[in-house]
């Protein structure tokens, strides 16, 4: 027997058991997703670590899943094992679910959509009359996921939900609801103070097309990144994070970058050690992540351990920001508005002209337990510095 357990590496908060893709009996292949679990940044498949036959679930279904725990084993000689009673009572109760639900008729689409899709998925299905072949699936290789299901079911007409509903209404999920948590928790133990400053990005854009030019695309985000990490030098607490008896400061820039993942959302993958790399190995890393991120892919090693986050909100239009520090552990979040063209005052062969340049508003919002407005000023200044200095191609 193998056991299935639980990834240790996992964020601080609480995972729960979302879905089983495989039920009882079923024959597994090593690394086929296995289960699905969910925390408040990322929704994890486990892979089954060895072949056989999937011989208990331990943990069903919303259970919550700490680090090591386990979640279920495997038989590696070809047959179910002889399950524990717990197990057995879960059996016959799917197999009376199971009998209740086909009672009803067979799904709305058969064939080749059906066969991909895991217990769980497939019983919602079955109890919301709703046809699989109509639902855009988001897990690996276009697979259909339990919360798939979920926002098709919250599309439903208003008779299918609670009357004091409307259709309008989007119930809450797992992500929303820890994100909730997360915020109110942020505001509450931080007081939180922003400052303001405007960088002008031209030589940021005359380097991004020369670069360009030479086949080495690159995003505004990575040389945000690289100017964040440089920073860190000028002021290195906004680096650190609050503790009972000193000011703690990461021996590693790791910058967490928010991604937003449309309606349900977002994550913050982290670039590791980014004071370490170089513009492109930035860029690499940041289309890596994003990708990961949009495909939900991440594992709790991507989302884990920042130290220090973005917020380019202004990719979605928003001109001016103050977003929360939402990671315990965390002293400071940088807010990076759109790029747009302003006109500005410059000096032009020692007078005064107005000219227009590509702008954007960048804030810094701080712990002012750990940093205090002249390391945050300070911190700004020489952020906005490398990016308006930035050299040549």
């Amino acid at each position: 027997m193998i056991e299935v357990r639980v990834p240790d590496e996992q964020e601080g908060t609480k995972a729960v058991v979302r879905a089983w893709l495989k039920a009882i009996g079923d024959q597994v292949a090593e690394n086929d997703p296995l289960v699905e679990l969910e925390t408040d940044k990322v929704t994890q498949e486990v892979p089954a670590p060895a072949a056989g036959v999937l011989a208990e679930i331990v943990l069903d279904t919303d259970a919550e899943a700490v680090p090591g725990a386990l979640l279920g084993r495997i038989s590696t000689d070809g047959a179910p094992a002889q399950a524990g009673a717990q197990t057995k009572r879960k059996a016959r109760a799917d197999e009376a679910s199971g009998e209740a639900l086909r009672a009803t008729g067979p799904l709305p689409s058969q064939g080749h959509a059906e066969t991909r899709l895991s217990p769980s998925v497939r019983r919602a299905c079955q109890q919301h009359n709703i046809d699989p072949a109509r639902i855009q699936g988001t897990g690996r290789n276009g697979r259909i996921t339990r919360e798939d299901v979920d926002r098709a079911i919250a599309g439903e007409p208003a008779k299918a939900q609670p009357q004091h509903a409307s259709s309008h209404d989007i119930p809450h999920d797992r992500m929303r609801l820890k994100i909730a948590e997360n915020m109110v928790r942020a505001v509450a133990e931080a007081p939180h103070v922003t400052a303001l400053f405007e960088a002008d990005f031209s030589a940021v854009a005359a380097h991004k097309k020369a670069m360009a030019e030479r086949g080495q695309k690159l995003s505004y985000t990575a040389y945000i990144v690289k100017a964040a990490a440089e920073a860190m030098a000028v002021a290195p607490a906004i680096n650190g994070r609050w503790e009972p008896d000193r000011i703690a400061i990461s021996p590693t820039v790791d910058i967490g970058v928010g991604t937003a993942l449309g309606d349900k959302g977002l994550v913050v993958p982290v670039v590791k050690d980014a004071g370490s790399l170089t513009l492109k190995q930035i860029g690499a890393k940041l289309d890596d992540l994003t990708r990961r991120a949009r495909d939900g892919q991440l594992t709790g090693a991507d989302v884990s351990g920042g130290s220090f986050t973005i917020s380019n909100h202004g990719v979605s239009g928003s001109l001016l920001a103050s977003p929360i520090i939402l990671h315990a552990g965390q002293a400071a979040i940088l807010g990076v508005g759109k790029l747009e063209k302003r006109a500005v005052v410059r000096e032009v062969d020692g007078a005064d002209a107005v000219v227009i340049r590509p702008m954007a508003y960048v804030t810094l919002t701080i712990d002012h337990r750990v940093v205090d407005g002249h390391q945050t000023n300070a911190w700004l200044t020489h952020f906005v510095e490398i990016l308006e200095r930035w050299p040549a191609a």
